[in-house]
């Protein structure tokens, strides 16, 4: 089965250490990040898409995909 998650969050360090944590779990990039500012809080943000194969299992809507 493979399973999708898409990380968003502000354009920071915390971001890239959350897409690093991601990777180093068995997720890989699927796609380029993306950018998005919003002129209400002046903040970029930042999203990256991600894909991993889980065996063993099927797949549930209840199930916590970062967990996987």
């Amino acid at each position: 089965m493979k399973v999708y998650r898409f990380l968003t969050g502000p354009d920071d360090a915390s971001f890239c250490h959350r897409v690093t944590d991601a990777l180093n779990k068995g997720w890989e990039l699927a796609g380029s990040p993306t950018l998005s500012f919003n002129h209400a809080t002046n903040t970029m943000y930042c999203g990256q898409p991600v894909v991993k194969t889980v065996h063993g299992k099927e797949y549930d809507p209840s199930m916590k995909l970062g967990e996987q």
